[in-house]
């Protein structure tokens, strides 16, 4: 199986979405992405992080698919810790 770990943040952000994440204020959210040398590490940063500036990542009422949010994850060889701060940015209050 290969790896997707040279695919765009782009994809990364569209596997989400079909696992059930909403992404608020995404525009802003991929031109950060786009800016950034180390989009992992941006996004990273700005799931934990992005709510002052209108970044948010909610389950779309149906429930995330956490088993493909997983996968996703290691798809696109992310450390462990980035995971985690993901899932706490999705139970956060809004």
């Amino acid at each position: 199986m290969g790896s997707l770990s040279n695919e765009s943040f782009d994809d990364f952000l569209d596997s989400l979405k079909r696992a059930g994440v909403v992404i608020s204020n995404e525009q802003e959210l991929r031109e950060r992405l786009a800016e950034a040398q180390r989009w992992r590490y941006a996004f990273t940063t700005l799931a934990s992080n992005g709510r002052q500036i209108g970044i948010r990542f909610q389950d779309q009422g149906n429930g995330v698919n956490s088993a493909e949010i997983h996968r996703t994850f290691a798809a696109y060889e992310f450390p462990e810790r980035s995971e985690a701060v993901f899932a706490a940015s999705l139970k956060a209050e809004h």
